[in-house]
């Protein structure tokens, strides 16, 4: 049976359009139901909620979800809303998908919905004195002068809850106890990788409860989107993870392309693949360095750093810029690669090939950093799926989540490499699967580099560029894991709503459950190895 008739066999009032991807429209009062029977129906197995964005149509706010099977491969986009404004209330799915929790305190932080059945239902960036949500088409920034008064924190959250004759309830839950013993990790600590706080509730040296605080670098680079031209967005998405600037970018120049239809070159596609190639393994080799500095080991930080210049040195060259990459454009690259691109690439892989087997020397055997990530920080492939922690977080829990693979784009259908996987789920998984894709990656890119075809650089684009009509949603395999872009256009130059699916996001919200139990200490082997960068999560 299609996915389409099960739905409607569901919930008959349930709407379809067919502009740009293929949306449901279900009724809120049907909407959990649906979302049940889609989770655990054998014949649809939705366990992996991709997306979850927050939508503000005007008369009616809304989410929308992008979900996708693990064991079948289909996926849908659902769409459901409310008409109060005032009041606004939908129906939880924490029950069913783990990563909706952060992205539904998301949706209340910026849009006002209030998620029933959700236990916490606290700003997750701003400050809870914020007033108003900025990502209402409403919303007046007047309301917020610049406070210099520090933000109390509240150890209480609400729940909006059903009570058993159908009434809603407000109900008051307890973050810490006043007995707990809870200390501050971060926002100013080197091991968080970025302005990012862990309230840890400890007894002795185990951790109890760990609760993550984002927003100390929020930027409010989606709502900037909604006032820029297509084109202008392009320059916001390197600064989200300079780690996977060219992969980002690569998103979202898909997503336009896909929507307006527009067939970029061979010579682009390879183009972009190499580059995208090279910025992972500029991203797993500040990953090596960074993480054998939180372990204590400077000779290895050392050897990452000197290797990925080489790296941002070729980067340079064709694209002007080593951390910032203002290179992938709508319908093509900026500009065309350097004479010497191919020779100084292949120059590089010959060099970095042997000297991996050092960085495996200095620090993979050392008997002190097998025993700091082995059988620590232990992530199962249901939590990862449940939580959507892709990239070689998920792959090290035995999940064959490579969007590279499983929805091929560029060349990646045309290259033979193999998708990394551990089935261990710990620190040391995580390190190993991506210091075995850097080896992959290299293979990826011999494959291209003598090959590039001639042709054009850049198809010619109208001067302003309008999307048609519709939403749509494209996704890459970037640095941390699967990095999506959803477009709703209005036919306008500017994007009605445009969201990004952070790869960073999943990774923070799973650490509550994959630290407790732990030592204070494995807290800063699990952040290392998780491998999240704070702008891709507070955007």
């Amino acid at each position: 049976m299609k996915i389409k008739d099960r739905i409607l066999e569901i919930v008959p009032e349930a709407q379809f359009a067919e502009q740009g991807d293929l949306v449901a429209t279900i009724p809120a009062e049907s909407f959990h139901t649906l979302a049940e029977r889609l989770r655990y129906d054998e014949d649809m197995q939705f366990d992996f909620l991709l997306s979850l964005t927050g939508m503000d149509w005007g008369e009616t706010l809304g989410v929308v979800y992008h979900l996708e099977s693990t064991t079948h491969g289909h996926s849908i986009v659902l769409k459901t809303m409310t008409a109060n404004r005032e009041n606004p209330e939908l129906p939880s799915v924490t029950d069913l998908w783990k990563a909706a929790d952060f992205n539904e305190r998301e949706v209340f932080d910026f849009f006002g919905i209030r998620f029933i059945n959700h236990s916490d239902m606290r700003r997750l960036y701003l400050r809870e004195d914020w007033v108003g949500y900025p990502l209402r088409k409403d919303y007046d920034d007047s309301l917020n002068p610049l406070r210099m008064t520090n933000e109390v924190t509240e150890d209480t959250t609400e729940e909006l809850s059903l009570d058993e004759e159908g009434n809603l309830v407000n109900k008051t839950n307890i973050l810490f106890d006043e007995k707990e013993y809870v200390v501050n990790i971060g926002p100013q600590h080197p091991a968080t990788h970025g302005v990012l706080r862990f309230r840890t509730s400890l007894e002795g040296e185990t951790i109890k409860k760990i609760e993550p605080y984002c927003g100390y670098i929020h930027r409010g680079i989606e709502k900037m989107n909604e006032s820029l031209t297509y084109p202008q967005t392009l320059a916001l998405t390197d600064r989200l993870d300079y780690l996977g600037a060219h992969q980002n970018r690569h998103a979202v120049c898909m997503c336009v392309e896909k929507a307006m239809g527009v067939e970029v070159t061979e010579r682009i596609q390879y183009i972009r693949t190499i580059m995208d190639e090279l910025q992972r393994i500029d991203s797993h080799l500040l990953f090596y360095s960074c993480a054998a500095m939180d372990l204590g080991a400077l000779t290895a930080f050392f050897y990452g750093f000197r290797d990925r210049e080489k790296i941002l040195d070729i980067f340079e060259a064709t694209t002007g810029g080593r951390l910032i990459q203002n290179y992938t454009t709508i319908g093509g690259v900026q500009a065309d690669i350097h004479p010497d691109f191919v020779k100084k690439v292949k120059e590089f892989i010959a060099y970095l090939r042997p000297i991996l087997k050092e960085y495996h020397d200095v620090f993979t055997g050392n008997i002190i950093a097998q025993q700091r990530m082995k059988d620590v920080g232990i992530l199962s492939r249901e939590d990862a799926i449940s939580f959507g922690c892709t990239g070689g977080t998920g792959r090290a829990s035995g999940w064959a989540c490579d969007t590279r693979k499983r929805k091929p784009y560029a060349m990646y259908d045309k290259v033979d490499f193999k998708e990394i996987i551990y089935t261990e789920g710990d620190c040391f998984a995580r390190y190993m699967v991506r210091m075995d894709e850097i080896l992959e990656s290299m293979k990826i890119i011999e494959q291209l580099i003598d090959n590039i075809p001639a042709g054009d650089y850049q198809v010619k684009m109208k001067p302003i560029i309008r999307v048609p009509e519709g939403s749509y949603f494209a996704s890459v395999e970037a640095s941390r894991g699967e990095f999506g872009v959803f477009i709703e256009s209005h036919g306008d130059k500017f994007p009605f709503r445009m969201k990004y699916r952070s790869t960073g996001l999943p990774l923070v919200s799973a650490v509550d459950t994959i630290t407790r139990g732990a030592k204070i200490a494995d807290l800063i082997a699990i952040g290392a190895t998780l491998d999240y960068v704070v702008p891709d999560i507070d955007r």
